[in-house]
């Protein structure tokens, strides 16, 4: 099954994106109950798997069947850009009961005791969930979300400048071959999807590391949505800064050659203070002097400062590779 959505010119204009930390909480479930469709997340699996023993997730296995549809109650389309977790579950938490009923009847898995027991009465069946969902961020999750949001700030980077640069059409030919753009119509081939059109409000995309490879969409009563396939997942959990050809070392610092090695992405300081295992301050004196030396330039977007290379920063990065 295709969806297909009219994408009228005042929808493009108005894409925006975001990532969010429930989406990636609620699509580990699915993990959890069928590694062997994500052995890329296996370390994952490792780390939390003795820390489930305590939790009561089965309410939320019921609600997150292993394949098919999924009440969209708790992936609730992020509000802005950089959502936190506090914020989503609120969302979640105010959902109206009538709604959860409606999505619970949807799902076709085969825990109907418990889904039973959610539809005779939402109201409590939406606090349960809320709660079970915040003690899961807090044991098996919440460590690791840093990592997580460093890979997906990553392309939401790489793919605003696409955007800005080759327009809507560049853009959708990198999100997969689930996503195809005709010019005036998105065709995303979507199983068990139950989505209506765009319904003037524009269109918010969000990669994820955790429902990768597939595709997901969301819309009315929502805000209209694409969940795509991160890039760059293959690196989410390798440990440390990229290495740093002693050349490059030895010209630069060892520091400075990690970051400008790191910059072939573009990120902030906060992205590449995790991920070098430094912090913030030192990242920003080493970013001044790559800065000073031609080799990388600060972009503003909004609130955040984007680093990334120059010609120049490429060219010594490449030549040291």
């Amino acid at each position: 099954m295709a969806v297909t959505w009219d994408l009228k010119p005042e929808d493009v204009a108005r894409i925006r994106f975001a990532f969010s930390p429930m989406w990636e909480l609620v699509a580990s479930l699915r993990t959890l109950q069928d590694p062997s469709r994500q052995s890329i997340h296996l370390p994952w699996i490792k780390a939390v798997r003795p820390r489930l023993a305590g939790l009561d997730l089965d309410e939320l296995f019921a609600l997150v069947p292993p394949s098919g549809y999924l009440a969209d109650f708790i992936t609730p389309p992020p509000q802005t850009p950089l959502p936190d977790f506090a914020a989503e579950l609120a969302q979640v938490r105010g959902t109206p009961p009538e709604r959860a009923r409606t999505e619970a009847a949807t799902i076709a898995g085969s825990d109907r005791a418990r889904l039973d027991r959610f539809m005779a009465d939402p109201a409590a069946g939406v606090a349960r969930v809320a709660g079970a969902l915040e003690t899961y961020w807090r044991a098996c999750f919440e460590e690791f979300w840093p990592r997580v949001y460093g890979l997906l700030e990553r392309d939401v980077l790489r793919r605003s400048r696409q955007l800005t640069q080759g327009g809507a059409r560049e853009l959708f030919a990198g999100l997969g071959p689930a996503v195809e753009w005709t010019g005036e119509q998105l065709l995303i081939d979507r199983p068990w999807c139950h989505a209506g059109g765009l319904h003037g409000d524009g269109l918010l995309l969000v990669p994820s590391a955790f429902y990768w490879p597939s595709v997901a969409v969301m819309s009315a009563p929502y805000q209209s949505m694409l969940v795509y396939p991160v890039l760059g997942v293959g690196t989410l959990w390798e440990q440390g800064p990229p290495p740093a050809p002693g050349a490059l070392a030895a010209l630069i610092g060892r520091s400075r050659a990690q970051i400008l090695l790191a910059l072939a992405e573009p990120s902030t300081t906060s992205a590449l203070a995790a991920r070098m295992s430094l912090t913030p301050g030192a990242v920003s004196q080493h970013l001044g002097v790559l800065s000073d030396g031609g080799l990388a330039v600060g972009l503003r977007l909004g609130k955040q400062v984007v680093y990334r290379r120059t010609a120049a920063g490429d060219m010594l990065a490449g030549a040291s590779l």
